[in-house]
């Protein structure tokens, strides 16, 4: 049920209140103009959260970019979390996880042909993506993680909630997940409860929008995840196979902030899973590979080692992994799927801002096809979305 992973530590309330305290002052500083927020002239979605992690960034993020990419130039631009370089950095061909963070290795490896940058200042970054010769590859920018990061007004801001933690019945760090208010999601042109089971029933349904309690101005989705078939961590080296069998003994191998949905969805596939939990964005050291070996040959067979795509990208240089376990380890994509037939609302409000304030683009030429030569008259005025007036 929602809100089933939520543990408060009730003694350490006083110390939220004051972190609280921070936090409101921060807000109120942009809400009054003393500290500012720039707007930019190319389209900005932001996604993000205001908990610690876990709520499934990156396949919402990687959604956005199928959407858009072949319809206009997409980048992506991340704060690189735990990555070895400074400032700002495009990643390549020759990227890894240390020179550009994981999760942005990962969007290259998947989208060769989307533009991943990183940058902790925002608004350099986009400043860097959108001027010069490179902006004009670049029709929209899509800020992974930065519902928080105010100094950036973005067009579309879209906050993610996991249905397990809903911020309805969490509390401010430390003694909760949340990172600011209950209030900061009125922030939010778009929310969207993340994680949902596949079974929820209409009446859950109901229950989770009147308990968001929501403005007008503000639309609410479900998703789940959807896993796709498995495939080696290390290509040539393990046997393909498209999912796991009832036989298998699984070691689950994850360094994510919230492993728990993943084990809940992947447990009743396979004889008995293992898991070996490491913490979000680990930097995974030859001792570790050391325990992943032994926690490895303990499993009776069949066995395999199961693990998602952010770790897979912190495991491609990773040593000291035994000859039978690199054949072993499989990684599991995860994508997001809409609920409640919300899918093609939401791609038609998300193309349509994109539309409507894109520079030089094709979908900018497509607005500009569908202008009538009587462009004074309000019938012939193509429609566009209606978010809240930033």
């Amino acid at each position: 049920m929602e809100g089933d992973f939520i543990k408060i530590n009730k003694w350490l309330l006083p110390l939220s209140w004051l972190y609280g305290l921070g936090v409101r002052v921060r807000n109120v500083l942009f809400d009054i103009g003393v500290l500012k927020s720039e707007s930019f002239a190319v389209p900005v979605i932001s996604v993000g959260n205001i908990t610690v992690g876990g709520t499934g960034k990156t396949p919402h993020v990687e959604y956005l970019i199928g959407l858009l990419r072949g319809k206009c130039g997409v980048a992506v631009l991340s704060r690189g979390y735990k990555r070895k370089t400074r400032g700002f950095v495009v990643a390549d061909s020759k990227a890894t996880a240390l020179t550009v963070g994981d999760e942005p290795y990962q969007m290259k490896r998947k989208f060769p042909d989307v533009t991943v940058a990183v940058d902790r200042n925002r608004r350099n970054g986009i400043r860097q993506l959108t001027e010069g010769e490179q902006g004009r590859k670049v029709d929209v920018v899509l800020l992974d993680d930065a519902f928080q990061h105010r100094y950036v007004k973005p067009g579309v801001n879209i906050l993610l909630v996991d249905y397990h933690r809903l911020i309805i019945y969490d509390e401010l760090l430390p003694a909760g997940r949340l990172r600011e208010q209950l209030s900061g999601k009125d922030r939010a042109d778009i929310v969207i409860v993340t994680k949902c089971p596949p079974d929820l029933k209409p009446m859950e349904f109901r229950v989770i929008t009147k308990a968001m309690n929501l403005f007008p101005y503000q639309q609410l989705y479900f998703t789940r995840l959807d896993y796709a078939p498995l495939r080696p961590v290390f290509k040539g080296e393990a046997r393909r196979r498209e999912a796991l069998d009832k036989a298998d003994n699984v070691l689950l191998l994850t360094g994510i902030a919230s492993p728990r949905q993943m084990m809940v969805d992947l447990r009743p596939q396979c004889r008995e899973m293992v898991p070996l939990t490491f913490a979000d964005h680990h930097a995974f050291t030859p001792a570790d590979a050391e325990r992943i070996n032994s926690q490895f040959a303990a499993l009776p067979k069949p066995r395999l080692i199961v693990t998602t795509e952010k770790d897979a990208a912190r495991l491609y240089g990773l040593d000291g992994l035994a000859d039978e376990v690199r054949r072993a380890i499989y990684v599991q994509p995860v994508a997001i799927k809409f609920m409640l037939d919300q899918e093609e609302k939401f791609n038609e409000n998300i193309i349509g801002y994109v539309r409507k304030n894109s520079r030089n683009g094709i979908l900018a030429k497509a607005k500009d096809d569908d202008k009538p030569k009587d462009g004074n008259n309000p019938r012939h005025r193509p429609g566009t979305i209606s978010f809240r007036n930033h």
